[in-house]
């Protein structure tokens, strides 16, 4: 069975950047999509991106053109590049194998 474990979360000041990774143990990660959500309390999950098994991505509306997907099928790893951050990005950051298959999160605080 797949499993999922972000990293790379912290804080950071508005304007600055992050690189949250993603690893995906159980088997390759060349046979999955992956998305990424994100998640402040009281509110339902966000969809940021989704990195499909070609390489091609896709954005939510609110992180496009400031987020960025990538991934190394050799390391088993997809990234999530965060940059223009804004307390507004402030979340618990999730990868998820559809349908139900998530990681326990990595926290992202954006504040001065």
């Amino acid at each position: 069975q797949v499993q999922l474990v972000e990293s790379g979360g912290g804080l950071v000041q508005p304007g600055g950047s992050l690189t949250l990774s993603c690893v995906v143990s159980g088997d390759m990660l060349s046979r999955y999509v992956v998305r990424w959500y994100r998640q402040t309390p009281g509110n339902e999950r966000e969809l940021v991106g989704v990195s499909f098994r070609d390489g091609s991505t896709l954005y939510g509306q609110a992180v496009e053109g400031r987020f960025t997907l990538s991934r190394d099928n050799a390391k088993n790893t997809v990234y999530l590049q965060l940059k223009g951050l804004s307390p507004a990005d402030t979340a618990v950051y999730y990868c998820n194998e559809p349908p139900n298959t998530w990681g326990p999160g990595t926290e992202v605080t954006v504040s001065a």
